[in-house]
C-alpha cells in the first residue's frame, strides 16, 4: 500500500501540471480515459439487454436504464476523482485495501473470471458481425482473426493507440445507432413514460424480466469493467486539482455517449422489433428486423455497429483487466511491486493476464457452445452479484476524510450507492425467487 507522500500531496494541493485553459473543442480533444472506459464497459450487455428490453417490453423498463447509466456515472466518477485526488497517491485498489484487507483478493479473483467471461461474448459476437458484413468465411474463423489482430495492438501497452481506436469505434456507433433510431421514429411520450414509471412489466418474453432487469444493471452499473477507468486516468496522467473539472467531463461526456447509443438500441427494439414479433436470440434477430425496413443494406448497417461496440470491449478488457488484477497482486505481495516497480504493465504477469484475457475466450466461439444472447443475460446477471460489495467498500472509501480530504462524496452519491446495493440486492431476490 502506498504511503503519502509530500510531493503527492502537494501536487493534489496546488494542482501541479493541471491542464492549460481550452475551449469546447480542446476540451473534446482531450477526453480520451472515459471514452476507452464507456465503451469497454458497454460491450454486447448493453447491445443485449437493451435490445431484449425494448423487444420484450417495450418502454416500460426504460426507468431502470436510466437509473442504470446513473449509478454508473456516480460509481466511475468517484473512482477517477479518487484517481486524480487521493491524499495517498493510491490506485483505487489500495483505497479498497484500506476498507477491509480482503479487498484485493475479491476485486483480483472477480476481475479474472469477468474479464474471460465478458471477452467470451464479445469475441463471439464480433466475429459473428464480422463475417455478416464480409460474408466469406466462418463466424469462429473471424472470431480467432480478430483476437490474432488484437494481440498486436494491445502487445504495444500503447494508451494512445488504443483511445484513436475507441474514438474511431465511438463516432461509427454513435451515427450508425443513432441513424437507426431516428430511422423508427420513437414514441417520445412512451419513453418519458416508460422512464418516470417505475413499473415491472408481466414476463412476456423467453428471458424473466426480473432476469432482464439484474442483467442490466449489470451490464450498466455493475459491471467489473467500472474498475477501469481510473487505470486510464492514471494513463492519461491526470493527477492534481486541477484535472478534477477534466476528469469529470471526461467521464460525463463518455456516459452522455453511452446513453445516446443505449437509447438508440432500446428504441430500435422497442419500435421495429417488437412490432413485428421478433423475439431476440441472436445477432440475426435485430438485424432481421432492420433487413425488412432497409433491405439488406440495414443490416450491414446493424453489424457495424455491432462490431464496433463488442469489438471495442475486446481490445480494451485484453487491455484494461490485466492492470487491476496486477495491481491486486501488488497489493498482496508488495515484494513483487518492490522488484518490478509501480509501472503494472512492467510486471511480467500483465502480459501473460492480456494474453488470458484475449486469447482464452476463444472457447466460447466453438460452434455448439451457448448462444450469443444466452451468455450476455447470464454473464452481465451474474457481474450485478458483486454492485453490494463494490457499492458499500466505495461508500466507506469515498467517505474517510484520510483519503479524499475535501473531496468526499457528497449527499446525493451517497444516497445513489445506498439504493444502488438496495436495489440490486432486490431484483436479485427476485430472480432466485423465480428459479423456485
Amino acid at each position: 500500500m502506498s504511503s503519502p507522500s509530500n510531493d503527492a500531496q502537494t501536487e493534489t494541493d496546488t494542482g501541479a501540471g493541471a491542464p492549460r485553459k481550452r475551449g469546447i473543442l480542446g476540451s473534446l480533444r482531450e477526453f480520451g480515459p472515459g471514452i476507452i472506459a464507456v465503451l469497454a464497459m458497454m460491450g454486447a450487455g448493453d447491445l443485449v439487454t437493451a435490445s431484449v428490453s425494448g423487444s420484450n417490453y417495450g418502454y416500460n423498463l426504460m426507468w431502470l436504464l436510466a437509473a442504470s447509466l446513473l449509478i454508473r456515472f456516480v460509481i466511475v466518477n468517484i473512482m477517477g476523482r479518487y484517481q486524480v485526488l487521493n491524499l495517498k497517491n493510491q490506485s483505487i485498489i489500495e483505497g479498497y485495501n484500506d476498507v477491509a484487507r480482503w479487498y484485493p483478493w475479491a476485486i483480483g479473483i472477480a476481475a479474472l473470471i469477468s474479464g474471460h467471461l465478458l471477452n467470451g461474448y464479445m469475441v463471439r459476437g464480433a466475429g459473428e458481425a464480422l463475417a455478416k458484413i464480409i460474408t466469406i468465411g466462418d463466424p469462429f474463423l473471424w472470431s480467432c482473426v480478430l483476437v490474432v489482430a488484437s494481440i498486436f495492438v494491445i502487445g504495444k501497452n500503447v494508451y494512445k493507440t488504443i483511445e484513436n481506436i475507441m474514438k474511431l469505434l465511438l463516432a461509427m456507433m454513435t451515427v450508425v445507432f443513432l441513424g437507426l433510431a431516428i430511422y423508427s421514429v420513437p414514441d417520445v411520450g412512451e419513453i418519458v413514460r416508460g422512464t418516470i414509471g417505475f413499473g415491472i412489466p408481466d414476463n412476456t418474453g423467453a428471458i424473466g424480466v426480473f432476469a432482464v432487469a439484474l442483467s442490466l444493471i449489470g451490464a450498466v452499473a455493475g459491471s467489473m469493467a467500472n474498475f477501469l477507468y481510473p487505470y486510464y486516468v492514471r494513463d492519461k496522467g491526470w493527477r492534481g486539482i486541477g484535472y478534477k473539472k477534466l476528469q469529470r467531463n471526461d467521464i460525463l461526456f463518455g456516459i452522455s455517449s453511452a446513453i445516446v447509443i443505449s437509447l438508440s438500441i432500446w428504441v430500435v427494439g422497442a419500435e421495429i422489433l417488437r412490432p413485428n414479433g421478433i423475439e431476440v436470440t441472436n445477432l440475426d434477430d435485430i438485424s432481421q428486423a432492420l433487413s425488412i425496413h432497409l433491405g439488406t443494406i440495414g443490416g450491414i448497417v446493424f453489424y457495424l455497429g455491432a462490431f464496433g461496440i463488442l469489438y471495442s470491449s475486446v481490445v480494451g478488457f485484453a487491455n484494461g483487466f490485466p492492470k487491476v488484477i496486477v495491481d491486486c497482486m501488488h497489493i498482496v505481495r508488495p515484494a513483487r511491486r518492490e522488484r518490478y516497480g509501480s509501472r503494472l504493465e512492467d510486471d511480467p504477469s500483465f502480459k501473460w493476464l492480456s494474453l488470458f484475457i484475449l486469447i482464452s475466450p476463444i472457447i466460447w466461439a466453438f460452434p455448439g457452445m451457448p448462444g450469443f444472447v444466452t451468455m450476455a443475460v447470464f454473464v452481465t446477471g451474474l457481474q450485478a452479484i458483486i454492485v453490494p460489495l463494490v457499492a458499500v467498500g466505495l461508500l466507506i472509501l469515498a467517505n474517510r476524510k484520510s483519503n479524499f480530504g475535501e473531496h468526499r462524496a457528497n449527499i446525493f452519491e451517497n444516497i445513489v450507492l445506498v439504493l444502488t446495493t438496495l436495489l440490486t440486492i432486490w431484483v436479485t431476490i427476485q430472480v432466485v425467487i423465480g428459479w423456485f
